[in-house]
């Protein structure tokens, strides 16, 4: 949470309703595995064309971001299942 907080993701995504409502987060983790979160982190442009998403702006790469600090944006994003 503090790596989505820190890398600004607010601005485009939104998460219990916080953050910007044409990017909806809250059920990502049921919806994208690990390693399709970590490819829109790393290749958005790849994802968005497998994907065929056409919300504009087009996602930022986070490629050059630390490892870690992708890892743990990853797991953090994982917990993001709405409850049914």
């Amino acid at each position: 949470m503090k790596v989505y907080a820190a890398s600004k993701c607010s601005m485009c995504h939104s998460v219990a309703g916080k953050g910007n409502a044409k990017g909806v987060l809250d059920d990502v983790g049921a919806k994208l595995s690990a390693d399709e979160i970590r490819q829109w982190l790393v290749d958005p442009e790849a994802m968005r064309v497998k994907a065929k998403a056409e919300r504009k702006p087009f996602m930022k790469s986070y490629a050059s971001m630390p490892k870690a600090d992708i890892d743990g944006l990853v797991a953090y994003l994982q917990t993001l299942k709405v409850k049914k």
